[in-house]
């Protein structure tokens, strides 16, 4: 039993890891290397992301800039960063590529607070459902008389408090980044 668990907190780790990932990528009002990072550049024909072919930094809190380790890239990364359409126009100078964040309206800011309450959500959903696999797995091995009917209650109330737990953690990860976006 404690292999379910085991198992059932590894996955649960891995959708808030995952929503950590993806509120990363979502623009706010300042500079952050993983807005760019994951985008991928045709590198001699091979997508790499950013993150593999330059250095990226964050000169002020509005600013992101690249630089490329193989200057040859340069005019591919400045196409990607186009392409990928994440609100900022590249700026190159021939040796780095420099992002200047827009203000964010208020609009906007409203909008994206509803885009992380949705990501948000769908973490909770993915979270239910290895709770649900768990503990069909727990009534299976309880039918097939592994474990005894007291068993299954508890470790069907373990799995709840798991669940319970990670359903909290997916609401701190949102109520901060929700803070984030918007501050002024």
């Amino acid at each position: 039993m404690a292999d379910e668990l085991g198992i059932l907190k590894g996955n649960m780790d891995k959708a808030v890891a995952f929503l950590q990932g993806e509120f990363m990528s979502i623009r706010t009002g300042r500079a952050h290397p993983g807005l760019v990072s994951d985008i991928k550049v045709d590198y001699y024909g091979t997508p790499t992301p950013i993150k593999q072919l330059a250095n990226v930094t964050i000169p002020e809190s509005r600013s992101i800039q690249i630089a490329p380790f193989d200057k040859s890239v340069l005019k591919a990364m400045e196409k990607a960063i186009l392409a990928a359409n994440i609100g900022m126009t590249p700026q190159s100078d021939g040796s780095v590529i420099r992002l200047t964040l827009p203000e964010l309206t208020k609009a906007r800011r409203v909008e994206l607070t509803k885009l992380l309450a949705k990501k948000a959500e769908e973490s909770k959903v993915v979270i239910r459902n290895y709770r649900r696999d768990t503990i069909e797995t727990l009534k299976k091995q309880e039918k097939a008389s592994e474990i005894t009917e007291d068993d299954l209650k508890k470790f069907t109330k373990d799995v709840q408090d798991i669940t319970d737990s990670y359903v909290k953690k997916i609401d701190e990860v949102y109520k901060a980044k929700e803070k984030e976006v918007l501050e002024d």
